[in-house]
């Protein structure tokens, strides 16, 4: 029964919890205003980009960051992802491609085979980041494009609950918020990637100078949004955030690491401002129609 339970947290870890609440955002982009709550396809794709997706893609990086994570103190949690043994890890390919299969079939039966291009891509994108032959996760800044594969996820939106694609704008900005993202991991992760010689954007060019390049991405996306949608709401708050990093980066912590209590802290409330948010976006569906 021990190692039953070990195993399932493991599997559920590795599916990183503490960011299913930011894809089902992304998912839910695409459906502002539409009453879909009814709908079983609606909720199969919730389903899936929470733990299925997560498995897939968190768990393939944890295969291939074993080294990087037995000195990361943030892993092991539920929020931040797995630390596996050896052996929870040979396990996991075929434990991830068990998960995926049901979703392949039953996506393809609802919405078409034209699905499998999404699975494919998400495949497609978590090889070219994880796969030593390619192994964008140490090559800056591809590992910072390749979060690009999260538009994957308005795809999937899409199709599943039959609703028009996004404009580019929208799809643009889905990009560099998940850019911004991946960085603000890079810069909690900085010590254990240096400690193994991991090569990131954060470590290349420090800290500091990460943290200003989330200032600037976050403006970017405000500006972008309020250029193409007047979503000036949500344009402020991208620009309290920047103003947030900058005073981070040059007055609070600058160059001293996040200690666990804040990044835990940092995340809990990413995920409440996620919970919070996703009503009011799909109320307003500000992103939905260019001006």
């Amino acid at each position: 029964m021990t190692a039953l339970r070990s195993e399932l947290n493991f599997l559920l870890q590795a599916s990183r919890p503490g960011l299913w609440l930011t894809a089902i955002a992304f998912y839910m982009l695409p459906l502002g205003q539409r009453n879909v709550f009814q709908s079983a396809a609606f909720w199969l794709g919730v389903l899936y980009v929470s733990y299925p997706m997560g498995l897939l893609i968190y768990g393939w990086n944890d295969m291939v960051d074993y080294e990087a994570d037995r000195v990361n103190p943030r892993k092991g949690t539920f929020l931040f992802g797995a630390r596996g043994t050896p052996e929870q890890l040979r396990r996991l390919p075929l434990q991830i491609a068990l998960v995926q299969a049901p979703f392949v079939v039953a996506f393809s039966l609802l919405a078409g085979a034209r699905m499998l291009l999404v699975f494919a891509g998400m495949i497609a994108a978590a090889a070219l980041y994880n796969w030593p032959r390619f192994n964008f996760k140490t090559r800056p800044p591809l590992e910072i494009l390749n979060q690009a594969g999260y538009l994957l996820v308005f795809l999937l939106s899409s199709w599943m609950n039959h609703v028009p694609m996004l404009p580019w704008a929208t799809m643009l900005f889905g990009a560099l918020f998940a850019m911004h993202s991946l960085v603000f991991g890079q810069v909690m992760d900085l010590e254990p990637d240096r400690a193994t010689g991991r090569r990131t954007t954060a470590t290349v060019i420090g800290r500091v100078p990460a943290k200003l390049l989330i200032v600037v991405l976050l403006l970017v996306e405000a500006g972008l949004i309020v250029r193409f949608f007047g979503a000036k709401e949500l344009a402020a708050f991208l620009v309290v955030t920047a103003v947030w990093f900058a005073v981070d980066a040059t007055v609070i912590w600058r160059r001293r690491p996040y200690n666990n209590k804040e990044m835990r802290f940092f995340m809990l409330a990413w995920n409440a401002i996620a919970l919070i948010s996703m009503p009011w976006m799909w109320s307003k569906a500000i992103l939905l129609q260019m001006r």
